[in-house]
């Protein structure tokens, strides 16, 4: 009985978390070694051949360069309302003078007790908070994009092609840390239901996540060194090589 109460939880959840974590470390090394093998890789250095591209025909598409990135800021947005929403249920939850209900009967295995359970809640409650987090601060980077990017660019201008890109980056980069966030929480919300939906969700998404991420066959392109204007890894991004 003692293992059924508690040692699932202390055994299980960990370990799901722990398969998320290795994957993540995993697929940032290889951002960093082999951008070109992976879409975040490739969607970096599109985003970066795109700012060049808008900057040097402004006048001709200032108005496609704006509504791109209010398309973004609005994905951002609707992200960031959707994690806040949830936050605030959830503290609604833990707030309430109510005892918190166990959701099922006791055929689910692992601990069952009010703190346990209000744990439970908490940890989900930072996840979502978190991923609110990154939201907001992606859509600041992007509303400062979406003011420079049309800016004449002079010798006496402060503002860089360099310096644009810096900031797009950094609020995708956000942006995606939030989107990772939100995904974790997922197998989390199911640790209500017990510690072994909990690992069995968490195994179930690293494969998926892994064919989302790296790119197969053509999709790589050329990138390896080849040709004199490829876009290779420099650790913080990419520049030309």
């Amino acid at each position: 009985m003692e293992w059924r109460k508690s040692y699932l939880d202390l055994t299980l959840v960990p370990l799901g978390i722990l398969f998320s974590l290795l994957y993540h470390a995993w697929l940032w090394h290889k951002v960093r070694s082999q951008p070109l093998d992976t879409i975040i890789g490739i969607n970096s250095a599109g985003r970066r051949l795109w700012v060049l591209a808008m900057f040097k025909d402004n006048e001709k598409k200032n108005i496609l360069a704006v509504q791109t990135i209010r398309n973004a800021i609005m994905g951002s947005t609707l992200m960031a309302t959707t994690s806040i929403l949830l936050s605030s249920g959830l503290a609604a939850i833990i707030s309430s003078t109510y005892s918190v209900k166990q959701p099922i009967g006791d055929s689910v295995y692992g601990a069952h007790g009010e703190v346990v359970v209000a744990m439970k809640y908490v940890v989900l409650l930072l996840f979502f908070l978190l991923a609110f987090l990154c939201y907001s601060l992606s859509i600041r980077f992007m509303n400062q994009v979406n003011f420079l990017i049309n800016v004449p660019l002079g010798d006496m201008c402060p503002v860089s092609t360099e310096y644009v890109t810096e900031l797009l980056e950094r609020g995708f980069m956000l942006n995606t840390m939030g989107n990772r966030l939100f995904y974790a929480a997922m197998p989390l919300l199911l640790w209500i239901f017990g510690p072994v939906l909990v690992f069995l969700s968490s195994a179930t998404m690293v494969p998926i996540l892994y064919n989302l991420d790296v790119v197969y066959g053509k999709g790589k392109g050329k990138g390896k060194g080849e040709g004199k204007g490829s876009m290779v890894g420099d650790g913080h991004g990419f520049m030309q090589a």
